[in-house]
């Protein structure tokens, strides 16, 4: 899902800019009335939901041909970019698959290209965070699939060996997770978590939490250097590190390593790292899930936050819009079922709000002590700040990244803020 979010910076700076989209007929995407075409990545993940959503779907529509086509995340971009700034549909799919964080870049730039969608779902019946980034001016686009809701993933075993209990990790503050980390390095010599520098996704898990953002509520304007939870989230980054109580990673498999071989006590991060946790055999029986700590000094910080997702968009001007919409509103918009399939198949937790109350969110998972881990993450969903992830979410990141080092190595908090700040709007105003 998310491993992909930083390659695509360059790209990035195209959604950024360029016209709207093409009107002319024909193309990849639209071969005939009664065929579409699907772009998604991640084959054992959203293709595969799309492979589900589709035998759901031909059950009452046979006539329907759907394509789906694999491509990694990177790959999606690029051509999306490329065939929208040659003011073309050709080549383009009736639905695409798009990161919630990158969502609001190909709205604000391509405003002409993606189909109004939300008189063929209840938009209600979704998730409030994930109407943020799949709506624009008034009107939504995009239906909401995967859900990002976090938690604060834990070792009961390690916790217990340092003198805590379940209920020690129930609505506590980031303060009080270093404070807990310490005593778990001090008692058994392992380290709380595990961080990639480079990858600054656990201060956006903070920062939402609070219902802030990178930018402002227009999704355009830089705002770090008066942002009072992003300062915080520096310092409690840095806290973190000053504590000693991070393990350094550098690429996923490095970041799976670490808990999979017992170093890691906790790993607080989005509900789709639950397969590679229970990858792990001989850990069954020795994890939890808590909710995600909050902003001690955030008054409205809440103990619910997201990494990563994203939702379905059906291509305006490509013929097949029209079955397109018909497919996503029957299935990822509406089909209670299909969820409960996609969660027992594949550990997909949707954002649509009628499906959590099946059955397959409510099964107590042995692997985590016999928790209903699923019931969990559902009703934190519901509980996630909605924010504007804007359309410079990654461009300003980078610049957040190299400051953050500064930040590490010496320099004042205020100064890397407003730094940034000077950065950010020279590079995106």
């Amino acid at each position: 899902m998310w491993v992909l979010m930083l390659v695509t910076v360059l790209l990035l700076s195209a959604c950024s800019s360029g016209g709207g989209g093409g009107n002319a007929s024909g193309g990849e995407g639209g071969k005939s009335a009664n065929e579409i075409t699907i772009w998604a990545w991640d084959k054992a993940f959203n293709v595969a939901a799309l492979n589900e959503a589709k035998t759901a779907y031909e059950k009452q529509n046979p006539d329907l041909k759907i394509n789906i086509i694999e491509y990694a995340q990177a790959d999606i971009i690029q051509k999306l970019n490329t065939g929208l700034n040659s003011g073309t549909s050709n080549g383009l799919p009736n639905i695409v698959l798009i990161e919630d964080y990158r969502a609001h870049s190909f709205l604000n730039a391509y405003p002409d290209a993606f189909k109004e969608i939300g008189s063929a779902i209840n938009v209600s019946d979704f998730a409030d965070y994930k109407l943020g980034p799949t709506s624009a001016d008034g009107k939504q686009y995009g239906v909401p699939f995967d859900s990002g809701v976090a938690g604060l993933f834990y070792r009961t075993d390690l916790l217990e060996q340092a003198g805590y209990k379940a209920e020690d990790l129930q609505n506590i503050t980031w303060d009080d997770y270093i404070k807990i980390g310490e005593d778990v390095k001090a008692k058994t010599g392992k380290q709380m978590l595990s961080l990639d520098p480079n990858d600054l996704g656990i201060l956006r898990m903070m920062i939402q939490s609070a219902g802030s953002w990178y930018s402002k509520a227009d999704g355009k304007t830089p705002d770090l250097a008066g942002n009072a939870a992003l300062k915080e989230a520096f310092e409690t980054y840095k806290k973190m590190m000053d504590a000693n109580i991070v393990r350094l990673h550098s690429d996923w498999s490095q970041f799976v390593a670490g808990f999979n071989s017992g170093d890691v006590a906790t790993v607080p991060t989005g509900n789709w790292i639950t397969p590679s946790i229970k990858q792990e055999a001989s850990q069954s029986g020795k994890w939890a899930v808590a909710p995600m700590p909050k902003m001690a000094g955030q008054a409205n910080s809440v103990h619910a936050s997201n990494l990563g997702g994203s939702s379905w968009y059906v291509m305006n001007n490509v013929p097949g819009a029209d079955q397109a919409v018909d497919f996503l509103s029957k299935t990822f918009g509406s089909d209670k079922d299909l969820y409960q399939t996609l969660l027992n198949n594949i550990g997909a937790i949707g954002t649509y709000k009628p499906a959590a109350e099946g059955e397959a969110f409510n099964k107590a998972d042995e692997y985590f002590g016999g928790q209903k881990i699923f019931a969990d993450f559902a009703k934190w969903t519901t509980e996630i700040p909605n924010v504007n992830y804007g359309i410079n979410t990654y461009g300003i990141e980078d610049i957040l990244v190299v400051e953050m080092q500064n930040y590490l190595n010496g320099k004042s908090i205020d100064d890397v803020l407003a730094d940034a700040q000077k950065q950010a709007e020279a590079q995106f105003n």
